[in-house]
């Protein structure tokens, strides 16, 4: 219900594969180049480190308690070929120690359960988290790193397509390591309007009213920290907030400007 037509759908998508496909190809043939040196080898040496992590999520919904505890595996592993950061894991298709450009998956989207929102939002559908798939591109400096990711919904609940552009920093005192990074997130129609949008039959049978999203800009902040207690074993931190714009907080679905979580983790290191 928060498409209007089947074609536009699939001509969004097949316009994204196509761009990812040219851009794959592009690489592929650029990565003699002088921009590029030889791609690093595999870590034998590769450090895994799996533990769990305790999460506090404040929703932007309007929801009668707007902060969710879950609890999640966490698993964190990189070999200079493949590797996995928490919930997205992804293989290099470039990886020379300065330039880094992967093929990704991970998990992305927001979840809406009607049966905890206030008031006639309980009558609204079920919207649900999804996966994405796409290409991350990061650059290493003296100053620090530059990543821009873009992204397309492989599950189809909203159909939409994302983007980021993200600076990142390390800073390493003692067995403490703090990653700051501060970014844009881009948002399309289609997926703005699964969240946030509410359909005409939804305000019907509902009263709330009916609400079409365009696509947003979405400025955001998280600062993660790792503490390694010892050889084994490894606490973990972050805390993530992000901003949303007219085009997500005008929702009917929504009562707050910001969504932050919160994360607590113990992993071990094999």
């Amino acid at each position: 219900m928060f498409k209007s037509s089947v074609l536009p759908t699939i001509s969004k998508r097949t316009l994204l594969n196509t761009l990812i496909a040219t851009a794959l190809f592009s690489v592929a043939s650029m990565s003699n180049a002088a921009f590029f040196n030889k791609n690093l080898p595999a870590d034998p040496d590769a450090e895994l480190s799996v533990g769990v992590n305790v999460m506090a999520v404040k929703s932007a919904y309007d929801l009668e308690d707007s902060t969710e505890v879950r609890v999640l595996p966490g698993a964190f592993y990189d070999n200079n070929k493949f590797y996995v950061r928490g919930a997205q894991a992804g293989a290099y298709l470039i990886n020379d120690g300065v330039n880094q450009l992967s093929a990704y998956a991970k998990l992305a989207g927001s979840e809406f359960d009607p049966d905890d929102a206030n008031g006639a939002l309980q009558g609204l559908d079920e919207r649900k988290s999804s996966a994405e798939a796409g290409l991350s591109y990061q650059r290493r400096t003296p100053v620090g790193g530059f990543r821009a990711q873009i992204g397309a919904d492989v599950l189809d609940r909203s159909g939409g397509n994302t983007a980021r552009l993200t600076y990142l920093a390390r800073i390493t005192k003692d067995k403490l390591t703090v990653y700051p990074s501060i970014g844009f997130e881009y948002y399309d129609a289609d997926y703005n309007e699964y969240y946030y949008g509410v359909s005409e039959e939804e305000s019907a049978e509902t009263g709330v009213a009916a609400y079409k999203s365009n696509s947003s800009l979405n400025p955001y902040i998280n600062i993660s920290a790792n503490y390694d207690f010892n050889e084994r074993w490894a606490g973990f931190a972050s805390q993530s907030l992000s901003y949303l714009p007219t085009e997500q907080y005008d929702s009917p679905m929504v009562d707050s400007r910001t969504e932050a979580a919160t994360t607590l983790g113990l992993l071990y290191k094999f």
